[in-house]
């Protein structure tokens, strides 16, 4: 029988501490969707429950592979790993938890699909992109919301004080990402299109400071832990932010569906140990602390100026299907996906 297993084990202590006054706007908001969408938290602390009364039913594997990247939408479960939790409340099951690291999404992706990883932190592109080439994935939980951690950069010195003020001029992002998600939204927003009224050059990620300060681009729409790299290092500064327009930059947590629901405790267990360092955010110093911000290439200041533009929210609502299925629009206009598709039948246990 399947057992349903979406978010976490208590909707009632989903009202968590939030670190930035967005946060707290957005966690209302997240109150509000969640009277729309029907949650399974209930049913998740019931699987927990059963299975441990019985001591193996809700596992199959005896390891779980997680493919992690360095991003500040995953800071909780970053806490998680350093601090052995997972390993910890898995113990009793036998079951192993190895991690693998990667750079980006795309390559986590060829990870699930060769069968080397069953759990994906990724962004909403990565996510998405994986579905649509038939990989038979569900979301498990919401790792984290980016209405403050998408932003559009100019130089510091930039005289722009408006997207309008860009027509005519060079703005750069990732191709194909969310960076160019948001920039086609906040230019339409201010009556520019992109393929008529700038010049849209390609980047690489990593290239957004280098073309803010050598002049080779007006702007760039970048994402954390970029955008406070950039800010703090005095390159750039922001001229708008995912806020500003409808883009929710929705950070999703995938699991191979077979091994989600074969494996019940083991998801109720990756989706606890992410509750519990969301909690645990404001506490996070020492030892911890250090590693997160070695493994983000960030000033152990700046981990917690990277975590307060990120809103961790963790359960699945339809606002979150919503922002999702805007990412696969935006990828089947610019032609990166061929069909379009209902994600709210990739949400795990629905």
């Amino acid at each position: 029988m399947k057992k349903k297993v979406v978010s976490v084990m208590l909707a009632g202590i989903m009202a968590m501490t939030m670190l930035s006054a967005c946060g707290s706007k957005s966690s209302s908001a997240g109150s509000e969707a969640n009277t729309e969408a029907k949650t399974t938290t209930e049913e998740s602390a019931e699987t927990a429950a059963a299975s441990a009364a019985s001591g193996t039913e809700g596992v199959t594997d005896t390891e779980v592979n997680i493919a992690m990247q360095p991003s500040g939408a995953f800071i909780p479960f970053m806490i998680a790993r350093e601090e052995g939790w997972l390993e910890e409340s898995l113990s009793e099951y036998g079951v192993t938890v190895n991690w693998n690291d990667f750079e980006s999404g795309p390559p986590m992706n060829e990870s699930m699909a060769a069968g080397s990883s069953d759990i994906g932190f990724l962004g909403d592109v990565p996510a998405v992109s994986a579905i649509a080439a038939g990989q038979d994935n569900v979301a498990i939980a919401i790792a984290a919301e980016g209405t403050n951690a998408y932003a559009l950069l100019v130089p510091a010195d930039s005289d722009v004080e408006s997207v309008a003020d860009l027509k005519g001029q060079t703005v750069s992002t990732v191709i194909g990402s969310t960076g160019h998600n948001l920039m086609e939204k906040l230019l339409s927003d201010a009556g520019l299109d992109i393929n008529t009224d700038v010049n849209f050059v390609n980047i690489n990620a990593g290239d957004a400071g280098t073309v803010l300060s050598t002049g080779q681009a007006a702007a760039v729409t970048i994402w954390e832990p970029n955008v406070t790299r950039l800010i703090e290092n005095g390159t750039a500064k922001p001229l708008a932010y995912a806020h500003d327009t409808d883009l929710l930059g929705v950070n999703p947590i995938m699991a191979n569906r077979e091994f989600a629901e074969s494996n019940p405790v083991i998801i109720n267990a990756i989706v606890d140990a992410y509750k519990r360092g969301v909690e645990e955010l404001p506490n996070l110093s020492g030892d911890t602390l250090k590693s997160i911000a070695e493994y983000l290439s960030l000033d152990e200041a700046q981990v917690a100026t990277v975590a307060g533009n990120w809103d961790y929210t963790v359960d699945i609502t339809d606002k979150d299907v919503a922002g999702l299925n805007d990412t696969i629009d935006f990828l089947v206009k610019i032609g990166n996906l061929t069909d379009s598709y209902d994600f709210a039948e990739h949400v795990y246990g629905k």
